[in-house]
């Protein structure tokens, strides 16, 4: 006998929304009756963010968004990230599981002399959510510091933080000299420094990765955030041991995204 006869709709949505979208959408294709109880409100609902209404009427998304049906919105989040934090912070939720994504823009950050223009100027590009990026036009030591409330992340999730970036074909002063990316939670011990080459010559292992909308990525360090944490978590690249001219970085800015270990 098939379930939907003998349990109510209701009893099936709460049992489906303790699954996962990837199941839920599955679980559609079984039958007719399946199908519009998986794809219902009540069950997408449960997958989205508890403060989805608040993090859509404070971004640039128009309002209009909060009206679509809850599988659609959902499915929205996951392909289109939206713009809050005054369009300096940019939010996403992840495909499997409903996770959060941030990137704290360039705009968010606290770059060195990024207000001098001798130093930094700030560039619009086509390839970037973003309506500003920051490059760099010389400077002789980077420093590039961000934080982020841990209550703003999804809780119970490890995260990883990633430095996206982009290198332009004069660029100079990367090569060789090593910059430190550090990962801490304000008040917990200090996080591992990794040290990385931006842009190691071919010969050397490529630290970096190209992302599919064309940017670079490096990992910064990981962190676990826990339940009802309301301390902040900081991330930095910095350079520590040398004042070599540099010039050619566009920042973007730094993300926060879960991570799987496998």
């Amino acid at each position: 006998m098939e379930i939907t006869k003998v349990l109510p709709d209701d009893c099936i949505s709460l049992i489906i929304s303790l699954t996962s979208p990837r199941d839920a959408c599955r679980l559609a294709l079984l039958s007719h009756a399946f199908n519009s109880i998986a794809d219902s409100n009540a069950v997408w609902q449960m997958f989205l963010p508890l403060d989805y209404i608040h993090i859509i009427s404070n971004s640039s998304s128009p309002p209009s968004l909060l009206s679509l049906p809850k599988k659609d919105l959902y499915f929205s989040l996951c392909y289109h990230p939206i713009l809050t934090h005054n369009g300096d912070m940019k939010f996403q939720l992840e495909k499997e599981n409903g996770k959060k994504w941030y990137m704290v823009g360039a705009r968010a950050l606290s770059i060195q002399w990024v207000d001098t223009p001798r130093h930094w100027t700030w560039i619009s590009l086509p390839d970037c959510r973003f309506c500003r990026v920051a490059k760099l036009k010389n400077v002789g030591r980077l420093e590039i510091k961000g934080k982020v409330k841990l209550s703003t992340l999804s809780s119970n999730t490890n995260y990883a933080a990633y430095f996206v970036f982009k290198l332009v074909r004069d660029r100079y002063g990367f090569r060789h000299t090593p910059v430190e990316l550090e990962v801490s939670i304000e008040g917990a011990a200090a996080g591992e420094v990794r040290s990385v080459i931006l842009d190691p010559p071919r010969n050397m292992p490529q630290q970096a990765k190209e992302r599919a909308d064309g940017w670079l990525e490096i990992e910064m360090g990981e962190f676990l955030n826990g339940f009802e944490d309301d301390r902040t978590v900081e991330f930095s690249l910095r350079e520590e041991h040398d004042d070599q001219p540099k010039r050619g970085l566009i920042v973007q800015g730094i993300e926060l995204r879960p991570k799987h270990n496998r």
